[in-house]
């Protein structure tokens, strides 16, 4: 079952009626990795007034834990969480570190609060398409290699490993779904000089463009 997530670690910030709001945003592949990275981000702020979190820590998004970490209930955790399964993220965690400017917000204020910076956050985060990827190893010539590398810089295309020996060899991740496509371009770009192999197929994150 293909997933969307995000890639790495992201962050950004925002103040809110003097109080000072920063999302963490990462991907968690299980509930350790989650709670793990939780763990570092209250680390990073041990002054805070709240660290609230939310977190979908599976491929299917029935994982799901929640924080408000102190702040009224349902005004934190929930809505970080109502964030990651309005963009239907999985392996993804968040935290919004807070930290108490003075003013009130009321109930209201904090749940569209915690509910924005969860969505600046996600926003600005790379997103990732987790499918079902088939490698190909692509042996050519040295005259070959120019055009090959201009063809996969202009397609996007996720190189995982060059090895330059008496021929050149790459191995790319092509989603399963587009790799006979793929293998006609470059077939047709190089005239049929270059030797194209099968390897592994597994999930691999590509970028949502």
């Amino acid at each position: 079952m293909d997933y969307l997530s995000v890639a790495g670690e992201y962050t950004a910030e925002r103040t809110i009626e003097k109080s000072r709001f920063i999302a963490f945003v990462a991907h968690a592949a299980g509930e350790e990795a989650a709670r793990a990275y939780l763990v570092s981000v209250r680390k990073l702020h041990p002054l805070a007034t709240h660290v609230c979190w939310a977190y979908i820590s599976d491929q299917i998004g029935n994982l799901q834990r929640f924080s408000d970490d102190g702040e009224p209930q349902g005004t934190a955790g929930m809505p970080i969480l109502g964030v990651l399964k309005a963009k239907e993220l999985r392996e993804t965690a968040i935290a919004v570190v807070r930290y108490f400017g003075g003013i009130k917000l009321g109930a209201g204020g904090l749940t569209r609060a915690y509910a924005s910076l969860a969505a600046l956050g996600v926003e600005g985060a790379e997103k990732v398409l987790y499918t079902t990827c088939r490698e190909l190893l692509i042996e050519a010539d040295y005259p070959e290699v120019t055009p090959l590398l201009r063809y996969f810089e202009g397609r996007g295309t996720r190189v995982l490993a060059k090895e330059f020996g008496a021929k050149a060899l790459f191995t790319v991740a092509v989603k399963e779904g587009e790799k006979a496509a793929y293998q006609a371009e470059i077939t047709e770009l190089l005239n049929g000089k270059a030797d194209i192999l099968e390897g592994e197929s597994y999930f691999y994150p590509f970028p949502v463009q």
